[in-house]
């Protein structure tokens, strides 16, 4: 389990490489600005999404968008075999 300081430090860095550190900083403003629900708001983004969906989506996600530091394994959960990134 990673500490709550590398976690924040990990998240920032994603947000920097993603987004630069100008968007980066809109986005943490608006997130401290806006009252925000993530649980009910992935509650109604997924709602009656089957998890094959929802795997199917990630995966392609993942394709799309491979991580830079390391080469991960992703796992179709429906058919249990790494897909190469």
């Amino acid at each position: 389990m990673h500490t709550t300081a590398t976690i924040m430090n990990d998240g920032i860095n994603c947000l920097v490489e993603r987004l630069g550190i100008i968007e980066t900083e809109i986005f943490i403003s608006q997130l401290i600005r806006e009252p925000f629900d993530y649980t009910k708001w992935q509650r109604e983004h997924y709602a009656g999404m089957s998890v094959s969906e929802l795997n199917k989506r990630a995966v392609e996600y993942a394709r799309n968008n491979p991580i830079k530091k390391s080469k991960i394994d992703i796992c179709d959960v429906t058919s249990a075999n790494p897909i190469s990134s």
